[in-house]
């Protein structure tokens, strides 16, 4: 899928955000600017000369897009952080600013995320162009390194993951022995009511699911569900089957097919009333990580998709992120106390 950093905001945050791949994007692009709190930083004269643009179009496109560029990491130095900047700067950067500089009361510095957020806004820069291009490359390369060429299960590198996955699998029991023992046999009741959960929470039953992440018909649909999914299907699979139990004892008989659905319906309307924040969360989660992590855009929850945060691009991507084979064998102790229990 085609990405577009100069027009859309939740693009180029994607990218900043994304503390894994800029390490390498700084080592690719090697810009020298002067190191101040543990940051790179650069003046608009750098910026100007990098980008091949005047300083005119540096302080309009700031002007224009303050805000966010503001946000990763432009700032206006004086006093002491000031007289740091200049020594450093004249030091290792150019000796023949020094005049120039020491006349400054206050200089606009940009870290190296700015500077990356300048290329993604420079539309009539060459060297803007070059930079976008190694940004999408750079992206590419950490997300399939990372999550080892499996981005399609890049939702069980999360820490917590297994352990939500052994929950839901209990919960999933617990509403398949339910349409089992409270609606009269029917080889389309699993597969429907399971549809029907997964329309509730996030628009698509599990044919359109795996159609955009690309699943074939013996790849799981549970098995890319990110833990926030796991854990709402969980609470509507385990109320819907009390509901089916309550039902079913009130008749004094099991439920055909079509008065489960309409229990679904009604049951539905409630549910989603009263796990209405947690239900936009999830949406906007798998959304936005679709997006990003997988190339794949749910269209019917295009409306959600937000920027993926930095604590996201962590808990997938960064050092406390592990296959679940990896997983499984980090914990094999605490399952065999469970074991043994």
């Amino acid at each position: 899928m085609k990405r577009d950093l100069t027009n859309s905001p939740i693009e180029r945050k994607n990218v900043l955000n994304n503390n894994i791949a800029i390490p390498e994007i700084y080592k690719a692009v090697s810009f020298p600017g002067v190191l101040l709190e543990k940051k790179y930083r650069y003046t608009k004269q750098q910026l100007s000369e990098f980008f091949e643009v005047d300083v005119r179009t540096i302080e309009r496109v700031l002007e224009n897009n303050e805000d966010e560029i503001v946000s990763n990491g432009y700032e206006v130095l004086t006093g002491s952080r000031l007289k740091i900047f200049k020594e450093e700067f004249i030091k290792e950067i150019n000796p023949s600013y020094k005049e120039e500089l020491n006349k400054a009361p206050s200089l606009g510095v940009f870290t190296f995320k700015a500077l990356l957020n300048f290329g993604m806004l420079l539309t009539d820069s060459e060297r803007a162009r070059q930079i976008r291009s190694l940004i999408l490359d750079i992206v590419i390369d950490v997300l399939n390194e990372k999550a080892q060429g499996h981005t399609k299960y890049i939702n069980q590198r999360e820490e917590q993951y297994l352990f939500v996955a052994m929950d839901e699998f209990d919960y999933r029991k617990k509403f398949t022995n339910a349409i089992d023992q409270y609606i009269e046999k029917n080889n389309f009741k699993y597969s429907q009511l399971t549809d029907k959960v997964y329309k509730s929470i996030f628009k698509e039953n599990a044919s359109e699911y795996k159609k955009i992440l690309r699943l074939n018909s013996k790849q799981s649909v549970r098995s890319t569900f990110y833990t926030e999914i796991l854990r709402i299907i969980s609470d509507y699979e385990n109320a819907f089957a009390h509901e089916l139990e309550e039902c079913s004892q009130k008749k004094a008989r099991k439920l055909n097919l079509t008065e489960a659905h309409s229990l679904f319906n009604d049951f539905s309307k409630r549910a989603e009333k009263m796990m209405y924040a947690s239900i936009q969360d999830a949406r906007s989660k798998m959304a936005s990580r679709d997006l990003v992590f997988r190339d794949a855009l749910h269209e019917k929850l295009e409306d959600y998709i937000k920027e993926v945060s930095e604590d996201d691009f962590e808990k997938f991507l960064g050092e406390q992120s592990m296959t679940i084979e990896q997983r499984l064998e980090e914990n094999k102790d605490v399952f065999k106390r469970l074991k043994n229990r």
